[in-house]
């Protein structure tokens, strides 16, 4: 039954972090100003300062005080007490549009289930779950290693027989437009009615064009169960398009060896600085489809 209980925490923990946000700091400690972050930014990048009372203010820092700060915004240039700063972020001039940050995709290293070519920076990382019973924690240990794993949840079974799995990830190419990554998927499956215990998984390399904004990804994988892998490879193509300041569509489609029918998955991510939520639909294209499809929902907490 602890697979139950932990199931019941972590969808408290989602709905929380749904309604209320993420909060700020462990522990419900503050964490102190980085004064570094007070300088004179360059021409291509603009500051947010996030006040203590929870305001924000977009523009340049002009001169750096003992305690205070000249700073240029649209409301003309202001004095701001330093002592009244929580937060400054320095951020490329482009990602604000018609007066709003348009903060990064923060969840740019996967579609739905599929990775993108892209690889988490060093020291970044997220917790992400899947249809609820299939949660995994991944970390950028360089910035091009990325490893995760997880373990399912499903409810009124014991440990011993969930689904463990790993997903060890390369980044071979990382560019500002174009990235590919090699990687796996490994699980183990446990012997639901026998003390059998199986391996199975997918060696894949995946690559991605364009911006976190609007991108097209593609990838080649070789499935394997035990110790045989497939003749063929499966073909996953996708992409992301960012349709406004929180919301971007998402589809992810795959052929695979011996199937006539691809499948296909489309869907809307709702996101915020570090949260996304996917709510999509899956089915198949040809005879055997059926509209709107299966329900898919997941979610990614970036930290």
């Amino acid at each position: 039954m602890e697979s139950k209980r932990i199931f019941k925490m972590l969808l408290a923990f989602y709905v929380v972090v749904f309604l209320f946000g993420f909060p700020q700091g462990l522990g419900g400690q503050k964490r102190p100003l980085d004064k570094s972050k007070l300088r004179i930014p360059d021409e291509n990048h603009v500051q947010i300062l996030n006040m203590e009372d929870g305001s924000s203010i977009i523009g340049r820092t002009k001169e750096v005080r003992e305690k205070e700060i000249l700073f240029e915004s649209n409301l003309g240039t202001i004095t701001v007490p330093i002592e009244k700063i929580r937060e400054v972020k320095e951020v490329p001039a482009s990602s604000i549009k018609a007066g709003k940050y348009w903060f990064p995709n923060p969840n740019a290293t996967r579609l739905f289930f599929a990775p993108t070519g892209r690889a988490l920076d060093k020291g970044e990382g997220y917790m992400a779950d899947y249809y609820l019973f299939f949660p995994m924690v991944a970390y950028g240990v360089t910035d091009r290693i990325t490893v995760g794993g997880g373990v399912s949840l499903f409810p009124g079974i014991g440990i011993d027989k969930q689904i463990f799995y790993f997903t060890p990830k390369v980044g071979v190419l990382k560019g500002e437009k174009l990235n590919f990554s090699a990687g796996a998927l490994l699980a183990r499956f446990p012997g639901f009615f026998d003390d059998d215990v199986e391996t199975a998984g997918i060696l894949y390399g995946v690559a991605t064009l364009g911006s976190a904004d609007a991108s097209f990804t593609a990838g080649l994988g070789y499935g394997f169960w035990g110790g045989d892998f497939g003749d063929k490879p499966m073909v996953m193509m996708g992409g992301e398009y960012r349709a406004s300041r929180r919301v971007s569509f998402v589809t992810e489609n795959w052929v695979f060896p011996g199937a006539d029918e691809p499948l296909i998955s489309y869907g809307i991510r709702f996101f915020g600085e570090n949260l996304s939520i996917d709510l999509g639909f899956i089915t198949v294209l040809g005879e055997g489809a059926f509209f709107p499809g299966i329900p898919y929902i997941d979610f990614v907490l970036k930290f």
